[in-house]
Formats: structure tokens, C-alpha cells, sequence
């Protein structure tokens, strides 16, 4: 289907992304500091393109469509996926908060910064290797042809309203520039 295919492909850029922050994650820890402009740019992917754009795909109208087709929103694989963009939510807003602060050198900033990373990093990965296993294959089997067509519809205007024009191909050029060593 494409429109778990589209969220695939999605999950494929947040891995990148997910790599590089981890990799700031262990500089700062192994003494160095962390580098304001890699991490601000990994904050701004995962805040703007990972969850207001790509969760709220997934929120707003994946989850509500299979909700439609019986699947319980408050327990169950939704339940958890929803809980899991919380976590996530909570660990960026930590590092957000923590990065003035860890850029400038400050041990506690910096100690706080890197386990809200890497606890991100590790919560995201199985997250995503969780809905592209397993919640993908059952939209897949439960939603119709045309359902996907309206899905794909109603992403890119998610895409549109939430990313704007450049933004999603900016985010791309980022998050391989993320990927490569410093």
C-alpha cells in the first residue's frame, strides 16, 4: 500500500536521524561538548518532521481509520504506539530544554541531554521496528485500495499544512549531513 509505504520511507530519514543523534549523544558523554548547531538541526527534524508531520500521519489518520475498522485506541498496538509518541514527545522536549545549557559545557546539562538522546534513540528504534512489522502488515490487511488513496490524499496535505513548501526535502539534506561523521 503506499500510504504505509510513504511512512516507511519516513521512518527510513528518522533512522538517519536517529543515528546522528546518537552519535552526539556519545561525543558529549566521552567529555566532548555537545555541538548546538548538529543537535539543534536532529531537535528541529524530530520536533517538526518526525512528529508534527509524521506522527500526526499516523494520529490523525491512519490510527483513526483502523480504529474505524474495529481496532481499539486505548489498548492494543494503538494504544502503545500513541504512548510511545508521548514518551518520545517528553524525551525532545528534555533535550530541547538541556541543549543551551550542554552546548555551553555544563556537566549536568550535558549528562541530561545525552540520556534523554539515547534513551530517544532507543525507544524510536523499536518503535519503528514495531509498526513497520507489525501495525503496518495489519492496515494493510484491513483497509481498502480506496481507503489508501484517501490516506496518501490526506498526507500530503499533512505534508502541506505542517511541513511547508522546501521544508521536507531541507529535513532530508539535514538529516544525511546528521549521518556523517564530524
Amino acid at each position: 500500500m503506499e500510504s504505509t509505504e510513504t511512512l516507511r520511507q519516513e521512518h527510513r530519514i528518522i533512522e538517519v536521524v536517529l543515528t546522528g543523534l546518537a552519535r552526539i549523544a556519545d561525543r558529549a558523554v566521552s567529555g566532548q561538548s555537545v555541538q548546538a548547531d548538529r543537535a539543534g538541526k536532529a531537535l528541529e527534524i524530530l520536533r517538526n518532521f518526525a512528529d508534527r508531520c509524521h506522527h500526526a500521519k499516523e494520529e490523525h489518520q491512519l490510527f483513526r481509520l483502523m480504529e474505524r475498522h474495529g481496532m481499539a485506541h486505548g489498548s492494543g498496538p494503538l494504544a502503545v504506539m500513541l504512548g510511545e509518541h508521548e514518551l518520545g514527545r517528553g524525551h525532545v522536549r528534555a533535550m530541547t530544554e538541556a541543549l543551551p545549557e550542554a552546548s555551553a559545557g555544563d556537566p549536568q546539562a550535558i549528562g541530561a541531554f545525552a540520556e534523554h538522546a539515547r534513551s530517544y534513540v532507543d525507544l524510536l528504534r523499536d518503535h519503528i521496528r514495531k509498526e513497520d512489522n507489525v501495525l503496518y502488515p495489519m492496515a494493510e490487511q484491513m483497509l481498502s485500495v480506496e481507503e489508501d488513496r484517501q490516506l496518501v490524499a490526506a498526507f500530503e496535505v499533512i505534508e502541506r499544512d505542517e511541513m511547508g513548501e522546501g521544508a521536507h526535502d531541507r529535513y532530508h539534506q539535514w538529516a544525511h549531513e546528521l549521518a556523517e561523521p564530524d
